[in-house]
């Protein structure tokens, strides 16, 4: 049971400053601060460049591995410019001998031609082999990386700085989720014929044959590239693309918990970013893709600091409870959140017995059967309002009276638009009307934010409505009373 309450409710972590209950009987959870400040996303599309999501997509980030995209983006411009063959045999130094694992282990004095130092690099995420062909093209790792540097800058990842080429711990370098974006379309864009070094599924070499770390390329999904990254200080990272019905979207994410749920994260950002293509090409109206995203519950939180959406209960290894689990945290509230937010109906209701028609049309069932519509202007669920304005006399005063079952609250989501929230809640309690047959629905003000909620209900029906969201993977999170 707590396996599965651990999975329903991180995803769920909608808005920062409230505090979760887990299942009964079970301890809160602590949040711990370097899950928080380690996660950072963004969904791009190839093409055009155009942002369709992002999460701390400028924060500041340790590349791991995925360092070694640019270290063989320099060696695919080295081999344009004739500067260097593949058929070059590189000579492995005591330096690049010593790197520590991930390693192809070759000992110093041995060689290995510059296509195979490539393979290994991109395939086995060899650290030795990234330092072997960065002397080989730098003359030393320091000069190799001072040019790592200078191409980004040339590239715009503003805000990167390299002082490795395989990517180990180094607190001097640097980057950025949206500086990898940058770097991922560059290494497609400029050097096509050399990509597919990025997407080889495996290697044999010396009577052994080596697997991609990055799993999604056996998923048959369209993903040709990119590069995995790990340290303990950065998380789980993974660059990645997809090609579907001809059109390629890049996503990255960094500081993962867990290789399993990394993946499992990347593959719902990709999926939702071509479902947000395919909308479009159907002529859909969508001109801000991150608030497609936001109404399915990704990067809604106001705040850095609490919990992020993304996170898992696997171990280090990516084994244990699975790939699509995640485990919910309690954190600090943000200390800019108003301590007090819009009272729920029943609050309304008794200190206003007027307000209670408008509190009670809330309760309409029915939705916009084109949600995202709604999302980007469409006027359906405002001809509705207008509509059931004018027949308030038919809503039964005796309901309005009605005693909450208690004082527990179940959160969906958080939107900075209100009709988007509203919209949500609705949709929410159309597709589980078993779940909030006893609740009321409201939508609370805090800072911008608009929170869906479901009020006046028992800490047993919250628990158990959540756990029903989550097995159908809605956005759901249980709050205390106050």
């Amino acid at each position: 049971m707590n396996a599965v309450f651990r999975r329903r409710f991180l995803a769920a972590l909608v808005l920062g400053g409230v505090v979760l209950t887990p299942a009964l009987g079970a301890p809160p959870p602590v949040a711990q601060s370097s899950d928080n400040s380690r996660y950072a996303s963004i969904v791009v599309d190839a093409a055009s460049g155009e942002v369709l999501f992002s999460r701390f997509a400028d924060a500041r980030r340790y590349p791991a591995s995925i360092t070694k995209v640019m270290t063989l983006y320099l060696v695919f411009e080295a081999l344009e410019s004739g500067k260097v063959k593949l058929t070059d045999n590189l000579t492995v130094s005591p330096r690049a001998a010593s790197q520590p694992p991930s390693k192809l282990g070759l000992a110093a004095g041995q060689s290995i031609s510059l296509d195979d130092a490539m393979k290994a690099t991109a395939v086995r995420s060899a650290n030795d082999m990234a330092v072997v062909l960065a002397e080989h093209i730098g003359g030393s790792e320091a000069q190799f990386t001072a040019r790592m540097t200078a191409k980004a800058r040339e590239l715009g990842m503003d805000h990167t700085r390299f002082t490795t080429a395989n990517g180990l711990p180094d607190t001097r370098q640097a980057t950025t989720a949206r500086d990898l974006s940058i770097l991922s379309r560059a290494v497609m864009r400029d050097y096509p014929q050399y990509y597919r070094y990025l997407g080889l599924h495996d290697w044999y070499y010396n009577g052994r044959d080596y697997r991609n770390t990055n799993g999604l390329l056996a998923t048959n999904r369209g993903y040709d590239g990119i590069k995995t990254g790990f340290t303990n200080a950065s998380g789980y990272n993974l660059a990645a693309s997809s090609v579907r019905d001809g059109k390629r979207i890049i996503t990255i994410v960094m500081g993962g918990r867990s290789t399993a749920t990394r993946n499992a994260h990347v593959a719902e950002l990709m999926d939702t970013g071509f479902e947000v293509q395919r909308r479009r090409g159907q002529g859909e109206r969508i001109q801000v893709a991150q608030a497609f995203f936001e109404q399915r519950g990704y990067g809604i939180s106001a705040d850095p600091n609490p919990p992020v959406e993304y996170a898992s209960a696997s171990s280090e290894d990516g084994e244990g409870v699975g790939a699509t689990a995640v485990a919910y945290v309690a954190g600090p509230p943000p200390t800019n959140l108003p301590t007090q937010v819009t009272p729920p109906p029943s609050a309304r209701a008794a200190a206003a017995p007027r307000a209670t028609a408008p509190a009670q049309r809330a309760e309409a069932p029915r939705t916009p059967e084109n949600l995202t519509a709604s999302l980007n202007g469409g006027s359906s669920s405002s001809t509705r309002r207008a509509s059931s304005a004018a027949t308030p006399a038919r809503t039964p005063p005796r309901e309005a009276a009605r005693a909450p079952a208690g004082r527990w609250t179940v959160q969906v989501g958080a939107f900075r638009d209100e009709a988007v929230a509203r919209t949500w809640l609705n949709d929410v309690s159309r597709r589980f009307r078993t779940q909030f047959t006893e609740a009321q629905r409201d939508v609370q003000n805090a800072d911008g934010w608009y929170r869906s909620r479901f009020t006046g209900m028992t800490q047993a029906a919250a628990e158990a409505a959540c756990e029903t969201l989550g097995e159908r993977r809605v956005t759901c999170m249980v709050i205390r009373p106050s």
